[in-house]
């Protein structure tokens, strides 16, 4: 059997073993969520990380942690975003819900697994409903659930980080209100696809696994879950204090700049300074992975 032909079938076989997979934990998974979300125990948490941490297993998403997680609550993670992996590799580390664009709640299968992962639905656009949101997301940081905020406002492709969006970093000042705290910790999370099957990615070859701009879903789904071996790190900055003097726009832009740092530390390899890797993370050689049968939509 010719060797493109051979690598296209496996790749096939993979998409199809790990779709049954994920859609028969679902299935198993779903009425044991409904009912922990709907009596509020404490399950409801757990249950998406096992998901998460399986999903990532049978997909090939390999995670390398850098620093740790902040303990201490009220905690909204501030992250970049580049696909909708992002979503799996985070989710595995810990207990986690995330603050999403409202349509997703009407994409079919991903729109499920946000609701149940208990996710907060925004619509972006709408600034008079900014104050409405941002409270929504502040009585579930007062309940005691880290929230995911992807900054950014939409994907990146995976070679920078744009520009953070500043109006639900309101969110940590309202939680100051509704939970009665002093103070609200606000973490840089920053998320690098690094290698493909063991091969580093370079600029071209990042938006293998980035989905940015209108790329289609469903090719960009299959290319990735073809490839078999994907290699990401998840870096957790220094946690910033939300108190209540602070300035949103302040605490966003220096989030912004903490994941920037990192993210060019990730892509660097961690072998030079910040400064020079934010640099050289501009113009790194091209390396291109094994790409048998991935379409990736441009």
């Amino acid at each position: 059997m010719p060797g493109a032909r051979g690598a296209a079938m496996i790749g096939t076989l993979r998409v199809a073993a790990v779709s049954i997979i994920l859609v028969a934990l679902t299935l198993i998974l779903w009425p044991v969520q409904v009912i922990a979300i709907a009596r509020g125990w404490s399950l409801a948490r757990i249950l998406p990380v096992l998901w998460h941490r399986i999903a990532c297993r049978v997909a090939g998403l390999r995670v390398r942690i850098v620093g740790q997680p902040c303990s201490d609550h009220p905690l909204l993670i501030a992250a970049n975003h580049q696909s909708w992996s992002d979503i799996m590799v985070l989710g595995r580390v810990m207990p986690l819900s995330f603050i999403a664009k409202s349509e997703v709640e009407g994409w079919p299968a991903f729109g499920l697994l946000a609701k149940l992962q208990r996710t907060v639905f925004v619509e972006r656009g709408a600034r008079h409903r900014t104050g409405h949101q941002a409270g929504a997301i502040a009585r579930r940081l007062g309940e005691g659930d880290a929230m995911v905020l992807f900054a950014e406002g939409t994907t990146s492709d995976g070679n920078e980080v744009l520009p953070f969006k500043t109006a639900l970093f309101g969110a940590a000042q309202a939680a100051l209100v509704s939970s009665h705290t002093a103070q609200v910790r606000v973490q840089p999370v920053a998320i690098a696809y690094t290698h493909a099957n063991g091969v580093p990615l370079g600029r071209r070859f990042r938006p293998l696994v980035a989905w940015p701009g209108d790329v289609a879903l469903g090719p960009h789904l299959l290319g990735v879950l073809k490839e078999g071996a994907i290699d990401v790190e998840i870096s957790f900055g220094e946690p910033i204090v939300f108190a209540a003097d602070s300035n949103r726009k302040h605490v966003a832009r220096a989030a912004e700049e903490s994941v920037r740092t990192m993210l060019a530390a990730s892509l660097c390899g961690h072998n030079l300074p910040a400064k020079q890797a934010a640099v050289v993370s501009r113009r790194e050689p091209t390396l291109a992975p094994r790409h048998d049968a991935v379409d990736i939509g441009g």
